[in-house]
């Protein structure tokens, strides 16, 4: 276990250097010039202007940007952006509301997907696991652009049942966006635990607990469901990078203060520094729960042999 482990935090770095520098290499190919940007309709003076660009390395070529960048972030300096504030306070600012919103659509994705998953594995080709089927295709065949604005004009305006925009009401701020976010994620979870369900029922360990005169109940609940869900506890897990990141959709349209309204914000201003700072730590929190999760894996799972 101790040379797995050692071996995939080898595998992270190269991970880490090739997604950091596409992630910069995107930002530097970005058109126009973010000094103009920032003074937009007010002329700056040349000395100015040659001043910023200098101060942020905007004259260097790409390479030599990207190992000014590795050097500072291997201080844990994120950069500043263009009015001089530090992206790591923005970080840490906007960092705790994106966590919360990921919570609850993690929350979201347990109850709903395992549950409707539970339940249609056990009743195979009824009734509930047909409506799962045709309603997790179509959820995951919508975008979460769209099934945002529609969740807003159905449940937030119509109905009245959550708000729509910010987080002045706290916790019950962040249901309605939790709840897209985690959309696509719930069918998912609901279609493998489905399957996997599905599966275990027909093994012979299962036949042989019935066999053994153990109830429906225990049957499922002692010998089946364990099995069945190490693979979505696996695929959660490796998700919850994989929604914060996407929360930069999500938090745009429920305009929530959070890491991807940041990022949101920081395209349109051209903030290079701001979007490569919080980017870069997404990937950090990506590969982070990646490797808990393969290492979780080959510890809850006796047959898989790495070695």
């Amino acid at each position: 276990m101790g040379r797995y482990i050692a071996r995939r935090l080898l595998l992270t770095i190269p991970v880490l250097f090739g997604a950091t520098f596409l992630i910069f290499a995107m930002v530097y190919a970005l058109p126009g010039d973010p000094i103009r940007a920032l003074s937009g309709d007010r002329p700056l003076a040349p000395a100015v202007i040659a001043q910023l660009r200098d101060e942020f390395n905007l004259n260097d070529p790409l390479l030599v940007q990207y190992f000014k960048y590795l050097v500072d972030l291997a201080h844990f300096d994120f950069g500043t952006d263009f009015r001089g504030r530090p992206v790591l306070d923005t970080i840490e600012q906007r960092l705790p509301v994106t966590a919360r919103l990921t919570l609850v659509a993690v929350a979201f994705e347990v109850l709903i997907g395992v549950v409707a998953g539970v339940l249609a594995g056990i009743r195979r080709n009824g009734f509930f696991d047909n409506l799962v089927l045709v309603s997790t295709t179509l959820i995951v065949s919508v975008p979460i652009l769209v099934l945002g604005f529609l969740a807003q004009y159905v449940l937030g305006l119509r109905l009245g049942w959550f708000p729509i925009s910010g987080i002045n009401e706290g916790w019950y701020s962040y249901l309605l966006p939790g709840l897209v976010l985690a959309a696509g994620s719930v069918a998912y979870v609901a279609r493998l635990t489905r399957t996997s369900m599905s599966e275990n029922l027909r093994a012979d360990y299962v036949r042989t607990a019935r066999a053994k005169g153990l109830t429906p109940r225990t049957v499922v609940v002692r010998h089946t469901l364990r099995n069945s869900l190490i693979p979505v506890v696996t695929f959660i897990g490796a998700d919850v990078g994989t929604l914060m990141g996407g929360a930069i959709v999500t938090e745009g349209v429920f305009n929530i203060p959070g890491l991807g309204r940041a990022v949101f914000d920081a395209i349109r201003a051209q903030e290079g520094a701001v979007v490569v700072g919080i980017v870069t730590l997404l990937v950090f929190f990506f590969i982070f729960f990646n490797l808990v999760v393969d290492v979780l894996y080959a510890v809850l799972d006796p047959r898989i042999r790495y070695d």
